[in-house]
C-alpha cells in the first residue's frame, strides 16, 4: 500500500485578521479533506523591521506600494486568544490546527500548545537561532526550501541534527517562494534530488496557479503537500491571488488521494480488476481453414485470433510443423 500524504492546508494570513474568516476557512478546509489546516503565528515587531518594504507580489496583490510590511502585517496578527478560540474550533470540527512561528516568541507560544511537529518556513532557513530554538524540542519538523541552494538547506539540516532532531524526523519541501510561482520556475524534479542528498522524506510547498503540480510531486513521491487557500482570489491581501478557492482545494485532495492509491507497490503483476479480461482480450492459435486429421501445421492453415482460451501465439513455433491430431474446422482452436 502506498503511504498516506499528509496534505496541508494553508490558511496563512487569508483570514485578514479576522476570527470569523478564519474558522470559516476552517470549515473549507475540513470539507475539502485536508489533515491539517495551518495558520501563522507572529508578532509583527518582532518579525519586520520599520523599514522592511513590502515584496514585489505583496505590492502587486494589495496595490499599497507605500505601506511597509509591517503596517501589512499589524493587520493580519492572530491574537492568543484568537489562537485558543481556532485550536478549540478545529477539535470541534475534528481537523488537526497547526501553525508556523515567524519569531522567537512565537516558538515559546507555539511550544506551549504541544503541537508535537515543527514547520520551518522558507524565510527562516538561514535563521540559526530560529533553528536552534525549534531543534532543541526534538520534535519532527517540516523544513520549506524556498530560495535556497542545496547549501543553504545542507547549513540549515546541520543545525538541527546538531540540537537533537532524528534525520528521520525531518522532511524537507521543495518549494518556490513566488506568488505566483511560474511553472517554468518550479523545477519539481529538485525535490527528488533533495531526498538523495540529505536521505529525508520530502515533500512539495506550492505557491502556482492551479492543482496540477502538487498532484505530480505526489506522483514523484512527496510524502507531504502544502497549498495555500482562500476563501476568494479576489479578496484584499497578500496571498489570495496565488491560493485555490474551496472548489479546488478539494478536488486537489480527491486527486492526490486517487495518486495515493495508483501509486501501488510498485511491483508489475496482473491486478484483481483486470484478471477477468485476459481471456477476452488475449488471442489463440486457431484453424485459419478447415484442417484434416493428421495434416501439418503452417503459416498457411493456423492464425491468431481472440478469445484468449487456447494456445498462446507465444507457442507458435512450437505449434508449426506439428500434425493435426484432429480435424478442425475453420476457427477452432488449435489444441496438441
Amino acid at each position: 500500500m502506498s503511504k498516506h500524504v499528509l496534505v496541508i492546508a494553508e490558511a496563512g494570513v487569508n483570514h485578514n485578521g479576522s476570527l470569523i474568516l478564519a474558522k470559516q476557512l476552517v470549515d473549507k478546509a475540513v470539507e475539502a479533506g485536508v489533515d491539517i489546516v495551518k495558520f501563522q503565528t507572529f508578532k509583527s515587531e518582532l518579525l519586520v523591521s520599520k523599514v522592511a518594504k513590502q515584496a514585489e507580489y505583496q505590492q502587486r496583490n494589495i496595490g499599497k506600494k507605500d505601506e511597509g510590511q509591517l503596517a501589512m502585517l499589524k493587520k493580519l496578527e492572530l491574537s492568543q486568544q484568537d489562537h485558543e478560540e481556532l485550536i478549540a474550533y478545529c477539535e470541534e470540527k475534528g481537523i488537526r490546527f497547526f501553525s508556523t512561528a515567524f519569531d522567537m516568541d512565537s516558538i515559546d507560544y507555539l511550544h506551549s500548545l504541544n503541537m508535537g511537529l515543527w514547520k520551518i518556513p522558507s524565510g527562516e532557513v538561514t535563521n540559526y537561532p530560529y533553528l536552534r530554538k525549534i531543534a532543541q524540542y526534538r520534535e519532527p519538523v517540516i523544513l520549506s526550501t524556498g530560495m535556497c541552494e542545496l547549501s543553504d538547506i545542507e547549513a540549515a539540516v546541520k543545525v538541527l541534527l546538531s540540537f537533537g532532531v532524528k534525520r528521520e524526523d525531518i522532511t524537507i519541501l521543495h518549494c518556490n517562494t513566488e506568488y505566483p510561482t511560474p511553472f517554468q520556475d518550479v523545477n519539481l524534479r529538485a525535490m527528488l534530488e533533495i531526498g538523495e542528498r540529505f536521505g529525508v522524506q520530502v515533500g512539495y510547498s506550492d505557491h502556482t496557479k492551479g492543482v496540477e503540480v502538487p498532484i505530480a510531486a505526489v506522483a514523484l513521491g512527496a510524502t507531504v503537500i502544502e497549498k495555500h487557500f482562500t476563501l476568494d482570489k479576489n479578496m484584499e491581501g497578500p496571498d489570495h491571488k496565488a491560493s485555490l478557492e474551496p472548489g479546488e482545494l478539494k478536488a486537489m485532495v480527491e486527486a492526490i488521494r486517487n495518486i495515493e492509491q495508483a501509486l501501488g507497490t510498485g511491483h508489475k503483476t496482473v491486478s484483481t480488476s483486470e484478471r477477468k479480461n485476459i481471456e477476452i482480450a488475449r488471442k489463440s492459435i486457431v484453424a485459419a481453414r478447415p484442417i484434416k486429421m493428421g495434416e501439418v501445421l503452417t503459416e498457411e492453415n493456423i492464425t491468431v485470433k481472440r478469445p484468449g482460451n487456447g494456445i498462446s501465439p507465444m507457442r507458435w513455433n512450437e505449434v508449426i510443423g506439428s500434425c493435426a491430431i484432429k480435424d478442425f474446422e475453420e476457427e477452432e482452436v488449435i489444441v496438441l
